[in-house]
């Protein structure tokens, strides 16, 4: 049997295993050497933000957050949700002209039974898809390959983004 090595996730399973509920968006956010690149923030907006999955489902795996902490998509403001939608739009656009997915998923997890990781701080999930990306690795290894290193993802993401 394949191994397949992902050491990155250790933290994430370890603070998950602990019961540590700590918020990566706010860290992220507030980190006090706001080093975007090592929090993987793309964009940082008036009312909200574009991060990085860093445990992501596909490369280019983005978050669209409101840079307020809530958990009630019902108490996000006027100005949140529309900035919220203008990011959505530019990073849809930036991800087709960096790694050309044929789709895209978009979606909010509300709640841990809906799949939410951070049911605290709601975020917008957007997940490129392509042609047969859906494949025997899941089923068959348990396993998903992600085929582009999530630097390399940021890098590209980033020079793009700010120009749109």
């Amino acid at each position: 049997m394949e191994k397949l090595w992902a050491p990155w996730r250790f933290p994430w399973i370890m603070e998950s295993k602990n019961g540590v509920k700590e918020c990566f968006i706010c860290d992220a956010f507030n980190a006090p050497e706001k080093d975007d690149r090592k929090n993987l923030i793309l964009v940082r907006g008036s009312n909200s933000l574009i991060i990085m999955n860093r445990f992501p489902y596909s490369n280019g795996h983005l978050m669209i957050c409101p840079i307020r902490h809530i958990s009630d998509l019902r108490a996000m403001e006027p100005d949140e949700w529309k900035e919220i939608g203008l990011l959505t739009q530019k990073s849809i656009e930036a991800l087709e002209r960096t790694i050309t997915p044929h789709g895209f998923n978009l979606g909010w997890n509300i709640g841990q039974i809906s799949g939410a990781g951070l049911e605290q701080h709601i975020h917008q999930h957007i997940v490129p898809r392509w042609s047969g990306d859906t494949n025997f690795m899941p089923v068959v290894g348990k396993a998903k390959v992600i085929s582009q290193d999530l630097w390399e993802s940021y890098d590209q993401l980033k020079e793009i983004i700010i120009d749109l």
